[in-house]
């Protein structure tokens, strides 16, 4: 499968491009807040700018999922990669001259952040057209551990060149954005699927029309709300063991290698991906995922090294990105063309609050209780959940397969707005 998705030319370039955008975003925003201290030497400011990327992705999810489906995808992407250029080379010259300041490292935050609300949705609307049905899963797979490995190797990156001055990460993820708009103009992205509209869409109604699939979608419904909450309780978890290894002595610098292990999982786990998608159900797959965080994240209470944390982070993030190509191709060749952009505006938006909403919950958690109960508070809420998701009859019953050919006939489109089926 690997094998013919690897001569796959257009998705090669997408992907190739994709590496180093991401690699370029990630240095980016390892040395925003670098920089922010640098100037005005705030911890406070640091995070209102990284906030800012969230923020504004989160923001325009919704709204950008209903774009994607109006607009031509390829130039929306095009589009987002020459926007994030412009924005980060406009701080460059500012850093240039000397004139740049908070409130103009948060406008280009914001703009990183919109883009990437734009341009994520668009990627995966169009995956099924640039790739055949069969290739769908190992393409899934394969940006999991593309953004895994971007983002790895971009925080690495942006200290060290943030090092040789404060401008260079930000030319570098200048670079980036060139180079990956340079392969995206070579990529031959089939047209989407045309359906029927009202004459004056509504972006209000388009909206409504994405979360009213979503709901009435029983599978895609299930385990967007499973998703929702392993990232909550995890990214909880994960904050609560950063903060437990710091006040147990560990070496800031087994931290971040304990971070590095979990990204490392990740990418292994997205590499095994395709081979597990077709070895396995799709509920052993699902359920798999459940019961090794809950089986392995109580044990961070007895494991006081920072290397061990690690392996055990990277066991955890192992078995994710299985589960991740299974739903998600399951998701893409359900949902019709015309819907796809909402899809992924929908899935983007509810998966961000929650691991969002993960790291307030993981501080409260460690102001109000010692550390240890707080990992076994975060451990027995997942532990809760996996055992709904184990009897819950939906996931059970889970398919192995979608026929595509049958997800984009025009009559599985009249849920597109409220006024939905044309009069002609």
């Amino acid at each position: 499968m690997t094998t013919l998705l690897s001569r796959n030319r257009d998705y090669r370039l997408l992907w190739g491009g994709q590496v180093i955008s991401e690699t370029g975003f990630s240095t980016s925003m390892i040395a925003f807040p670098l920089l922010v201290l640098a100037v005005t030497g705030s911890a406070a400011q640091s995070g209102l700018v990284l906030g800012a990327v969230a923020i504004a992705q989160l923001a325009a999810g919704l709204p950008a999922g209903a774009l994607v489906d109006r607009w031509n995808r390829k130039k929306i992407m095009l589009a987002c990669e020459a926007v994030q250029g412009i924005a980060a080379a406009a701080l460059v010259a500012a850093l240039w001259w000397g004139v740049a300041n908070v409130a103009m490292m948060i406008v280009v935050a914001a703009v990183m952040g919109l883009c990437r609300a734009l341009f994520e949705p668009a990627e995966e609307a169009s995956l099924p057209r640039l790739v055949t049905v069969d290739q769908v899963p190992s393409a899934v797979a394969m940006n999991a551990a593309r953004s895994s490995a971007g983002q790895l190797s971009g925080t690495a990156l942006g200290g060290f060149l943030f090092a040789l001055g404060r401008m260079v990460p930000f030319v570098f993820d200048v670079i980036a954005h060139v180079v990956a708009f340079a392969a995206l103009l070579f990529v031959r992205l089939p047209p989407k699927l045309i359906e029927q509209r009202t004459a004056t869409p509504h972006l209000g109604r388009e909206i409504v029309a994405g979360l009213r699939w979503v709901w009435h979608q029983p599978h895609v419904r299930i385990t967007a709300v499973c998703a929702i909450c392993l990232n909550l309780f995890f990214s909880a978890y994960y904050l609560v063991i950063i903060v437990l290894a710091d006040s147990r002595g560990v070496p800031a610098g087994e931290i971040g290698v304990m971070a590095a292990m979990l990204g490392g999982g990740g990418i292994l786990g997205a590499l095994a991906a395709p081979y597990l998608h077709r070895k396995l159900s799709p509920y052993v797959v699902i359920i798999s995922v459940f019961w090794a965080l809950t089986v392995l994240t109580p044990l961070a209470v007895f494991v006081h090294n920072g290397y061990l944390m690690g392996l055990l982070f990277a066991a955890m993030a192992f078995l994710p990105p299985a589960a991740n190509t299974t739903i998600s191709t399951y998701q893409l060749l359900l949902t019709p063309d015309a819907l796809r952009g909402r899809l992924g505006g929908v899935m983007g938006v509810t998966g961000g609050l929650a691991a969002a909403a993960g790291p307030a919950l993981g501080g409260w958690l460690v102001d109000a209780l010692p550390g240890g109960t707080a990992v076994l508070v975060c451990a027995g809420a997942i532990a809760a959940v996996t055992l709904l998701a184990t009897v819950n009859p939906t996931l059970r019953r889970f398919p192995r397969r979608v026929d595509e050919t049958t997800a984009d006939l025009p009559e599985k489109t009249e849920m597109l707005d409220t006024k939905g089926k044309s009069n002609g």
